[in-house]
């Protein structure tokens, strides 16, 4: 038998289990391909952090001189 005969067979005889086969081979195939497109999208919007007094002064609501 061919391998798309037996697939075939497989996906009539076990329709959940391939499915839930197809489900996870999706959710390990996506973070390989999406998280270094994100990485390489966030690297070009890099924001400077606020100093720390101005934080501090933001949380407590007091100015500091």
């Amino acid at each position: 038998m061919a391998v798309m005969e037996k697939l075939k067979m497989f996906i009539v005889q076990e329709p959940v289990v391939a499915a839930s086969c197809l489900i996870a081979g999706f959710g390990l195939f996506l973070p390989a391909v999406v998280r270094p497109i994100l990485d390489s999208m966030e690297t070009s919007k890099q924001v400077p952090q606020p100093a720390l007094r101005d934080v501090v002064a933001g949380m407590t609501g007091k100015k500091q001189d």
